[in-house]
C-alpha cells in the first residue's frame, strides 16, 4: 500500500517534479513534463509500478528529514544499529531537452549496508524499458523516451528491475543519477554531483533571496510555499500547474480522484496576486503571457484548464493498470471537466489581467483586445447555468459565486477603462453605459437570488446557487472581490454560517458533509478565505488563528496538499497543491 500523502517531499527540475518518500522512494516522476507519462507510479499502485528504492538493507530505527534551508533539496537521514547515513535528492535545474534526478549517499556514522533497487515502468506503471548494461550502471529505452542510470557502485539486472548492495562508511559520498533524454539523443553521460549540488543550491537561494522577510510574520511559512510554487511553475512556457500529481483522493477510497497536472485559469488571480505581492513580477508576467497565448483570439471559446504548454486537449481516461492509491479508483488521466462552462472564468481572467496591469506588468494589444472580447462575451452569458468553481459534474446551475465573479469581471474593467471609453464617445461610451446598467443588475440578481431569508433562523445566508439552501465556502471570496464588505450584514451573516456549518476543527469545508459514504476533508484554501474575511471584518486575532490551524496541518517539510482529513488527521487530494499554497501565501501577507 502506498505511503501517507504526508510522508512524500516534492523536488523539480522546473518542467517536472518527483516525490520521493520518508523511506527513501521515489514513487513519483512523469518524464520529460508535469503532464507526461508516468515512469514511476507506485504512487498510484505498488513498487512493481515504478520505483527508485535507495535506503539501508538493514532494520532502520530512527531518523529525520528537513530540506536543506531555502531550497528543494531534501536530506534524509536513516539510523541504523550499524551507523547513519544520509540522502540528499534533488533535480537540477533543466538546462535543455535533458533531465536528471540525483541521489548522493553520505556515510555520517558506521558502516551501512545499503540497497538499491530502480524498476522502471513507463506508461503509468504498465511497460518496462528495454535495457542494457553499461560500465557505470545502465541504458533504457522505450517509444521516444531514453533512460540512462550512472552509478558509483556495481549494477545487476534481473528482468525489468536493477538492483545494487553496497557499503557506505563516515565521511564517504557517492552519486547516483538517473538521466531523461528524449530519443534519438544520444544516452546523457554522468555528472559531476557535488558541483550539481551547489549550482541546485544557488539556483533556490538566489530566487527565494528576493523575497523581503518583513512583509509578513510567517517567513519560514511563506518562503517554503512559495519555493514550493515555483517548483510547479513550467519554465519554459510560464503555466502554473495545480498539482504534479493525479487521482490522489479527496475521499477515502471514494471515486474524487482528479488530473491535476494543468492550469487552471481559475488560478490566475491567486497566481498573479501571490507573485506580485511577493515582489516576482517577472514571474507575473510570464504567467500573464501564459494566459494570453492559452486563450489566443478567442477568449470567448477558452477552457477552463489547459496542458502546461497552453495545448487545449485534455481527454479523460482512466489507467486501469494502476490499483489506485490506497485503493481509491478509478485512477484518471486527463480531466473532462476542462470543457465544462463555467462563468466565474471569465470574471477570474478579467481579475487577473486588471491587476496585473494595475500593479506594473507591462499592457500588450493582445490584452487589451482579449479584455474587451471576454466582457462582451460575459454580457450574454452572465445568467446561464454552469459547473461552478467546483467543477460539478451534476445538472449545471445558476450558481451564486459565478454570478458575483461575472459582476467582478464588468466593475473592474469599468473602473479601469470606463472613464477612457466615455470620453472617447461613440461606440465605447454606449457599451459603458450598457455595462454600468448590467452591472447593477447583476449585483441586484445576485442579493436577490443567491440569498436565502429563511436560513439561520431567519437571519439568512447567500446559497451555493440561485433558489438553493446549501452553503458554499467559495462565498467567502466576495468581499475581496469588492461584491460586498465582509461587515455588511448578509456578508456578516453568510460568514457566520459558513464558520458554524462548514468548520472541522477548526478548518473549513466547501459544503456540508453528507450524512452517508465517504467524505472529503477540509478545503485548505477555503480555511484561509476564512481568515481573509475575519481579518476584513477587523478581527485579527481570530483571523491569525484561522492561518495558524491551517499552518499546523503542513507536513513535517512546510508542505500542504488539497485538504485535509480531520476524522483520520491525515493530508488528501492532489499533493503538494499550488492553491492551498498560494492562499497560505496570500493570507499570510494580508494578515502581516
Amino acid at each position: 500500500m502506498s505511503d501517507m500523502i504526508e510522508d512524500y517531499a516534492l523536488i523539480g527540475d522546473g518542467e517536472t517534479a518527483a516525490l520521493v518518500s520518508r523511506g527513501g522512494s521515489v514513487d513519483w516522476l512523469c518524464w520529460p513534463r508535469f503532464d507526461s507519462d508516468a515512469c514511476f507510479a507506485a504512487l498510484l499502485g505498488t513498487p512493481e509500478n515504478g520505483s527508485w528504492q535507495l535506503a539501508p538493507a538493514g532494520r532502520v530505527t530512527g531518523g529525520t528529514r528537513a530540506y536543506q534551508p531555502d531550497t528543494l533539496v531534501v536530506e534524509t537521514e536513516f539510523e541504523t544499529e550499524a551507523g547513519t547515513v544520509r540522502l540528499i535528492d534533488f533535480m537540477p535545474p533543466r538546462d535543455g531537452p535533458g533531465s536528471s534526478l540525483v541521489r548522493i549517499v553520505e556515510g555520517l556514522r558506521g558502516r551501512v549496508d545499503m540497497r538499491m533497487t530502480l524498476r522502471l515502468r513507463f506508461d503509468y506503471g504498465t511497460v518496462p524499458p528495454w535495457v542494457e548494461p553499461v560500465a557505470d550502471g545502465l541504458v533504457a529505452r522505450i517509444g521516444p523516451d531514453l533512460v540512462a542510470l550512472h552509478a558509483p557502485v556495481p549494477v545487476t539486472q534481473e528482468r525489468d528491475t536493477a538492483e545494487a548492495s553496497f557499503t557506505v562508511e563516515a565521511g564517504q559520498r557517492l552519486g547516483f543519477v538517473l538521466g531523461y533524454v528524449p530519443v534519438p539523443m544520444a544516452a546523457p553521460g554522468g555528472m559531476d554531483v557535488e558541483a550539481a549540488l551547489l549550482a541546485t543550491q544557488r539556483h533556490w537561494r538566489d530566487w527565494i533571496g528576493r523575497f523581503d522577510d518583513t512583509r509578513t510574520r510567517w517567513p519560514e511559512a511563506v518562503r517554503r510555499s512559495l519555493i514550493t510554487c515555483k517548483a510547479m511553475i513550467h519554465q519554459p512556457s510560464g503555466g502554473l500547474v495545480a498539482a504534479p500529481t493525479t487521482s490522489l483522493p479527496e475521499a477515502p477510497g471514494g471515486t474524487m480522484n482528479w488530473d491535476y497536472r494543468y492550469c487552471w485559469l481559475r488560478d490566475a488571480t491567486f497566481t498573479l496576486t501571490a507573485l506580485l505581492r511577493s515582489g516576482y513580477v517577472d514571474e507575473a508576467q510570464r504567467w500573464r503571457d501564459w494566459l494570453l497565448r492559452a486563450i489566443a483570439g478567442t477568449p470567448q471559446q477558452m477552457r477552463i484548464m489547459y496542458r502546461v504548454d497552453g495545448a487545449r486537449h485534455l481527454a479523460e481516461w482512466q489507467a486501469e493498470g494502476l490499483a489506485g492509491y490506497r485503493h481509491a479508483r478509478p485512477v484518471r488521466i486527463g480531466n473532462a471537466a476542462s470543457t465544462q462552462h463555467q462563468i466565474d472564468v471569465f470574471g477570474e481572467v478579467l481579475n487577473c489581467l486588471g491587476l496585473a496591469r494595475r500593479d506594473g506588468v507591462p499592457p500588450s494589444d493582445q490584452e487589451e483586445a482579449a479584455i474587451l472580447a471576454i466582457v462582451l462575451h460575459l454580457e450574454q452569458v452572465w445568467d446561464t447555468p454552469g459547473s461552478g468553481i467546483w467543477e460539478s459534474r451534476d445538472t449545471p446551475r445558476r450558481y451564486t459565486y459565478s454570478a458575483a465573479m461575472a459582476w467582478s469581471g464588468i466593475n473592474l474593467f469599468l473602473e479601469h477603462r470606463g472613464d477612457e471609453l466615455t470620453q472617447a464617445g461613440g461606440e465605447g461610451a454606449e457599451t459603458v453605459r450598457r455595462l454600468t446598467q448590467l452591472r447593477q443588475t447583476i449585483h441586484d440578481t445576485v442579493c436577490r437570488e443567491g440569498w436565502n431569508p429563511g436560513l439561520q433562523g431567519g437571519r439568512g445566508s447567500f446559497t451555493q446557487y440561485f433558489g438553493g439552501q446549501e452553503l458554499d465556502a467559495s462565498l467567502l471570496l466576495l468581499p475581496a472581490h469588492g461584491f460586498l464588505p465582509a461587515d455588511e450584514p448578509r456578508m456578516a451573516a453568510t460568514i457566520e454560517a459558513i464558520g458554524r456549518e462548514l468548520d472541522e476543527d477548526g478548518l473549513i469545508r466547501r459544503t456540508k458533509a453528507k450524512a452517508d459514504g465517504p467524505n472529503e476533508g477540509a478545503f485548505l484554501a477555503c480555511s484561509c478565505w476564512m481568515a481573509d474575511c475575519l481579518a476584513l471584518q477587523g478581527r485579527h486575532q481570530e483571523a491569525r488563528a484561522q492561518l495558524e490551524r491551517v499552518l499546523a496541518v503542513r507536513n513535517d517539510l512546510g508542505l500542504l496538499a488539497e485538504e485535509y482529513d480531520v476524522t483520520g488527521r491525515h493530508l488528501s487530494g492532489n499533493f503538494p497543491q499550488a492553491l492551498s499554497h498560494l492562499a497560505l501565501i496570500n493570507s499570510a501577507l494580508s494578515l502581516s
